[in-house]
């Protein structure tokens, strides 16, 4: 018996000893990146802080650009985006783009989606949402 529990502590050294050489080799490499879980589109409204129906707009509108991977989007896709996050901006959602284009955060795209205009954030609207929101 005293023999089966030395076998076993031994094992048990050998395993530990692997996993720690396998960590080390993980987390050594620079190349190596966690898997991050895909943030919501609820989350990132929550996380920017939008003090105004059309910077809740812009802040959905650059979701679609950088997490949902679109070049473009359109008025509808804006209505989905506040759907998903129960969100509520108001009734015309085309007059709060305009407002952006105004500002100089958006700007429309040459291709259309069926008979819809389509839009995409210009550099402007991008660096407001990264640096100027959610402080």
């Amino acid at each position: 018996m005293r023999d089966e529990i030395i076998k076993i502590k031994e094992k048990v050294k050998e395993l530990e000893d692997r996993v720690t050489k396998l960590e080390n080799i993980v987390f050594q490499d620079s190349s190596f990146k966690p898997l991050k879980k895909k943030i919501s589109i609820r989350e990132f409204i929550l996380q920017k802080k939008p003090k105004t129906a059309t910077q809740k707009v812009l802040v959905i509108g650059y979701y679609l650009e950088h997490f949902e991977k679109m070049e473009c989007f359109t008025v509808k896709d804006v209505e989905n985006g506040l759907r998903q996050a129960k969100e509520y901006a108001g009734k015309n959602i085309s007059d709060l783009i305009n407002k952006n284009i105004k500002k100089g955060y958006v700007m429309e795209c040459k291709e259309k989606n069926g008979r819809l205009k389509t839009f995409t954030l210009t550099n402007s609207g991008e660096k407001f949402v990264e640096n100027e929101l959610g402080k």
